[in-house]
């Protein structure tokens, strides 16, 4: 774990220049009375080959940005950061608060003259973390305890030193599947931005880098769906927590093939961009539940996914460092197939699978169980390697970023780490996506097939992850069983030879 430079320290306050990342556009990254500098590198769209709409909100949002601080602002379009911030100040001193990277920040302190100022955007400083974490001694830090100290140390949904309700977590009352005989859910759709000439000249120029070969996308770049700007994600912020944070809870973990945004709040986006802060989300949610406007398993379930896991995941990316990304406890090195990198939904007979990827396709975006239970838990069961499906993942989705999806896809999805951060892999069959949506109806495979024409791939794939790990998971007391029912299955044999005739690019 290491510290930041206290606001002033060696001079930062003297500096006259302050530069704002593309994810650092709230106010609260502001430095008063300093000249903003915000630099657009083409060279970050060059390395890696993003989603079409994750590269045009995050430029829409920088310019949109710039557009609002008028003269306060020098805004350079250049090839590099290194390039950019030498025609911004030259070799003048700059401020720039803690990146959200590990490559940004071993950047910034490489440059003479940049101060780095402690990080914003989240409830819970480095220092305060450290003490935690210290003081859990040589066990396993637990999430369910790092929110418990969130939420005292803030005084969220808390009546005295006791949490509101008598209890701390209401997971077990948002497991409820999806209504039936509904293509959609019974809410008000979520808010809406209006694209503006600034967009419309981002898309230009997107369109013109394609053309002349410069960067090459994937993905669909629509109607901008999130917030671009601060107005726009305070009107989201509020849509949520009025119209559709009341039914959250209750199927916070299901899914409809044909309404992709259920009662999810959809504000990822805007937060890891900056243009919301954390604290003001969880204190809007739980003036909801103060004024009787929304159920408390809808607002806990919130307040833990802000407060709770996206603290979490940001700390651990800095506790565990750079050296986190190589972990691969299961020995999964299998290359990503072209249909899944490339968003081919029409490649996939999996309804489950190929709704996903058509949602990511379409909007760079899907809600946090496709992601880990479709998506995740496919790559988990076709053994594909962990650092290539992280990735994607951030390649891949508009909320993408290294802090979140390094801990989220190596720790949770892929159990790369071993353990350190969940107690076991998150890999299911078919049945569990059966009860949790309604994708498994008109499916061409059977959830509870493991064999034979219907078979699901993630029921197959289910056991034959399972014989592969077996050593591994019987020793592991929450899935031992899984390995005794896998040694009783009469069709073991039939459902692995199926799997070694499976080709490595073979959709399912």
């Amino acid at each position: 774990m290491h510290t930041d430079e206290p606001d002033g320290a060696d001079g930062s306050q003297d500096a006259a220049f302050h530069w704002l990342f593309g994810d650092q556009l709230g106010p609260h990254f502001l430095r008063p009375g300093a000249t903003v500098v915000m630099i657009e590198s083409r060279a970050v769209f060059r390395r890696r080959r993003f989603h079409r709409a994750k590269a045009h909100l995050l430029l829409s949002a920088m310019r949109h940005r710039a557009a609002e601080l008028g003269d306060r602002v020098r805004y350079v379009r250049a090839d590099t950061y290194r390039e950019g911030l030498d025609r911004a100040v030259g070799d003048a001193p700059v401020t720039v608060h803690h990146p959200t990277s590990h490559a940004a920040l071993r950047f910034v302190r490489s440059l003479p003259g940049v101060r780095v100022l402690p990080a914003r955007g989240f409830l819970v400083p480095f220092e305060e973390f450290g003490r935690w974490a210290g003081s859990t001694g040589a066990g396993r830090l637990r999430m369910e305890d790092f929110y418990r100290t969130v939420r005292r140390t803030h005084e969220l949904l808390m009546e005295g030193d006791r949490p509101v309700g008598g209890r701390w977590n209401l997971d077990a009352d948002n497991r409820e599947g999806p209504p039936r005989d509904v293509e959609v859910l019974p809410v008000p759709a979520p808010y809406r931005p209006r694209e503006d000439a600034i967009d419309a000249e981002v898309r230009e120029d997107l369109d013109r880098w394609e053309r002349e070969g410069l960067v090459s996308f994937v993905g669909r770049d629509g109607p901008r769906l999130f917030p671009a700007h601060r107005a726009e994600a305070r009107r989201a912020l509020r849509t949520f927590v009025e119209r559709r944070l009341p039914t959250f809870g209750r199927w916070e973990d299901a899914m409809l093939g044909e309404d992709w945004a259920m009662s999810h709040s959809l504000l990822s986006a805007p937060m890891n961009l900056g243009l919301l802060d954390p604290a003001e989300c969880v204190e809007a949610a739980e003036g909801a539940y103060r004024a009787g406007r929304a159920p408390l398993n809808s607002v806990e379930g919130y307040v833990r996914q802000v407060a709770g896991w996206r603290e979490y995941m940001w700390h651990l990316y800095w506790h565990f460092g750079p050296g986190y990304r190589r972990h691969n406890a299961l020995g999964h090195h299998g290359r990503l197939p072209e249909w899944f990198t490339s968003l081919d939904a029409g490649a996939v007979e999996a309804r489950c699978l190929s709704t996903a990827l058509a949602q990511v396709r379409d909007r760079g975006w899907v809600h946090h169980i496709p992601r880990l239970m479709v998506l995740g838990n496919h790559a988990l069961q076709r053994g594909w390697d962990p650092r290539a499906v992280t990735d994607w993942f951030h390649r891949c989705f508009v909320d993408g970023y290294d802090w979140v999806m390094l801990p989220n896809v190596i720790g949770m999805s892929q159990y790369a780490d071993g353990g350190r951060i969940t107690t076991k892999p998150y890999a299911s069959g078919g049945a569990y996506i059966n009860r949790m949506s309604d994708l498994c109806g008109p499916c061409v495979h059977r959830p509870g097939d493991r064999t034979g024409e219907r078979a699901c791939p993630y029921t197959a794939g289910y056991w034959e992850f399972v014989h592969r790990h077996r050593e591994r998971l019987a020793g592991n007391h929450r899935t031992v069983r899984a390995v005794r029912q896998m040694e009783r299955l009469p069709d073991l044999d039939d459902v692995l030879r199926a799997a070694g005739e499976r080709g490595p690019d073979d959709a399912p």
